[in-house]
């Protein structure tokens, strides 16, 4: 169950330096702020350092989860389990508060969440 928990988090990971892209570097193109429900370029705009600084709280998580995955990848470590069960559990909790702001954002928060939800699932097996 150890490998089946690290590639989930590789996999969340990974959707969340996706995610740090689209929020930090390509916000402000057209294809990108309609993704995240954004109506037009001025609030794209407007709305650009605040994306800018989200897209590295996604970036960090992805950091976080990565550490991780390299101790584990290291040898049996408490504190690989660690980085990697703080790094998807946050993901996961971002995750839920994003649904929280209302029905409009469930596909988002499932996006966001599946991933880091079954690697929790598979970590805590694997370490039962």
């Amino acid at each position: 169950m150890t490998a089946v928990a690290v590639v989930l988090a590789a996999l969340a990971a990974a959707l969340h330096v996706f995610i740090w892209t689209m929020e930090s570097l390509t916000w402000r193109q057209p294809s990108t702020w309609r993704r995240f429900g954004v109506e037009s370029q001025e609030q794209a705009d407007s709305n650009a350092l605040m994306a800018f600084n989200q897209g590295f709280y996604n970036l960090f998580l992805a950091v976080v989860t990565a550490v991780g995955i390299l101790l584990i990848a290291l040898g049996p470590d408490e504190a690989g389990w660690a980085l990697l069960l703080a790094g998807c559990g946050s993901m996961l909790g971002a995750a839920l508060v994003l649904r929280s702001a209302g029905p409009a954002y469930t596909r988002a928060a499932v996006t966001q969440g599946t991933l880091p939800l079954l690697a929790v699932v598979a970590a805590v097996v694997a370490l039962v």
